[in-house]
């Protein structure tokens, strides 16, 4: 028996983490839509099947993603808006958004859906953005259409990923119910992830060998926070930085080690600099590198990102995807559901 292919698309690719997912559960991905430069880069050396529109999504007209798929029938249109004003890490942990007109392109999710009429659809996206009044309205909106979405807040340590790290994932199907994916029950630790790495000066990764330099004074400092799980809570008072001395100021876990038998914390932008949060390697006096990064996002191990961008840009990019395990797991339940109704 022929096996049935289903055609996906991908609005807001950033470097590939959601189509590597839906790739995984045998999706076709035939289009994807990112803005960003060094994203688009990235998502290219990764998914060279897939047709890349690199421009804003506001430019984009329907019938430029249909003459790619052929007017074929499109079994799942998957995506995450950028959302940045919801960002617990933008609000600092308020409960108020913050302006910022990347909020509203939850509409432009909904507009693809009116006019491509995909069978099934899959939005993830941070967790304060169900609150929204243009997501809430996008809900109502995909009812009057038939797609009876669900949405649910959930956790990607559920789901075998290495990484503490809510997640709001919408889906809707025009073939009949169907739910967010229930979590796996799966728990996977750092020591899983990267523990097993060759070290830096040995390996011929060259993601693996980038890290940052401190100056002898933050070096000194590093090397006294005690190994797997220490934070700058730990130093001796002459150590602390002028910035963190004052109460209620900055973050608990800036310059803190991951924990080799826990979870990671959140991978985000910030994840090569150990000033922005949690990201010091349980051993070694070092930040994590970005291939240990892309692996507690559950990237696979060979996947290519540029290494000739400033880390800056490359840390956002690894820490702005969607993990691709996550994103498999909710696309697998997807490819059940279609299985089930299109037989």
């Amino acid at each position: 028996m022929r096996k049935k292919e289903y055609i996906g698309m991908d609005l807001f690719s950033g470097c590939g983490g959601l189509s590597e997912g839906m790739h995984q559960a045998s999706f076709r991905v035939q289009a994807a839509i990112e803005l960003n430069d060094l994203a688009v880069s990235a998502y290219k050396l990764n998914h060279k099947k897939t047709k890349v529109i690199k421009s804003d999504i506001r430019d984009i007209k329907s019938e430029d993603l249909t003459q790619i798929t052929e007017n074929k029938k499109i079994h799942l249109l998957a995506g995450c808006p950028p959302c940045q004003g919801f960002s617990s890490v933008r609000r600092l942990n308020k409960k108020r958004s913050i302006k910022d007109d990347r909020n509203s392109l939850v509409m432009e999710f909904l507009r693809f859906v009116k006019e491509l009429k995909p069978l099934t659809i899959m939005m993830e996206n941070v967790p304060g953005l169900k609150d929204y009044y243009l997501f809430q309205k996008m809900v109502k909106e995909l009812k009057d259409l038939g797609y009876n979405p669900k949405y649910k807040v959930v956790n990607i340590k559920d789901y075998g990923v290495p990484q503490n790290r809510k997640r709001l994932v919408l889906v809707g199907s025009l073939l009949g119910e169907i739910e967010v994916a229930e979590p796996t029950g799966e728990r996977v630790t750092v020591r899983d992830a990267i523990g097993k790495l060759e070290s830096i000066s040995r390996t011929k990764d060259p993601l693996h060998k980038i890290t940052a330099k401190h100056s002898e004074k933050i070096m000194e400092m590093i090397k006294l926070i005690p190994k797997d799980g220490g934070s700058r809570k730990d130093l001796p008072k002459k150590y602390l930085l002028e910035c963190h001395k004052k109460e209620n100021v900055g973050f608990n876990d800036v310059y803190g080690r991951l924990r080799w038998d826990d979870h990671s914390t959140t991978i985000t932008g910030g994840c090569l600099n150990p000033s922005k949060g949690r990201f010091l390697h349980p051993k070694f006096d070092r930040v994590i590198t970005p291939r240990e990064a892309a692996l507690l996002q559950s990237f696979p191990k060979d996947y290519k990102f540029p290494t000739d961008i400033d880390k800056t840009s490359l840390a956002l990019l690894i820490g702005n995807a969607l993990p691709p395990k996550f994103s498999y797991i909710q696309s697998e339940n997807i490819k059940q559901h279609l299985d089930k109704h299109l037989r």
